[in-house]
């Protein structure tokens, strides 16, 4: 298995690279900005992008996206829910923190609740998790998760954005998250890697989750 992942523009949102190390085949998870050194990084591992999938639409995982997708060939994957937020995420950008961004991309297929996305001889399923934002998702690996900006390592995504709501997020991690094994490594969109028995235990955000695991598995 192919695994590097590394933090991108100002605010650290995390890259990541997954695939088939025998196919040599990837996936580009959020490609945020600095689309030269996340290229380097392909180059380096030899290996070619099968799709560029996005966690979310939010401004800080997407910037990347169509310097990477005009140099790869690779097409842009996101939720379908998250075109609102791709249409007015730069006017946005520039009003709450002063930027001025370029359009986002435009999709390439709109993701939809349990797509399984196939690279090599790995699967990842989609898991709709709104909550940060609309269209959030996770992508659920063999005992790997990408949370995006669902799930941190002691925290959670911000639910003060437009379209960000605190209950439904909780309410996310609940139904997709916390029901993994607790041994489950969580790759997020900011920070570093965690796993779900540590943020069961630990995580302040979760206190009134801890006893959402299903009946008969072992905490």
């Amino acid at each position: 298995m192919i695994l590097q992942g590394f933090p991108v523009g100002p605010v650290g949102a995390n890259c990541y690279i997954f695939g088939d190390d025998a196919a040599r085949e990837v996936f580009v998870i959020d490609p945020g900005e600095e689309p030269d050194r996340i290229l380097q990084a392909l180059r380096q591992l030899g290996a070619r992008p099968v799709a560029l999938v996005n966690t979310h639409g939010h401004f800080d995982h997407i910037q990347g996206v169509e310097a990477v997708r005009r140099a790869t060939g690779a097409p842009f994957w996101i939720h379908e829910a998250e075109a609102e937020i791709l249409t007015h995420g730069p006017a946005r950008a520039k009003m709450l923190f002063g930027l001025d961004l370029p359009p986002s991309p435009a999709p390439d297929r709109w993701l939809v609740e349990g797509d399984r996305l196939r690279v090599g001889g790995l699967t990842l399923t989609v898991r709709h998790t709104p909550g940060h934002s609309p269209g959030g998702v996770c992508l659920l690996g063999d005992g790997l998760v990408f949370t995006g900006d669902t799930l941190f390592a002691g925290s959670i995504g911000r639910a003060d954005l437009p379209g960000a709501d605190m209950a439904t997020l909780l309410a996310s991690i609940a139904r997709v998250l916390l029901p993994l094994p607790d041994e489950t490594v969580c790759y997020p969109g900011h920070g570093p890697v965690t796993t779900i028995g540590e943020e069961r235990r630990t995580n302040p955000f979760l206190t009134a989750l801890r006893h959402e695991r299903p009946r008969g598995e072992r905490a």
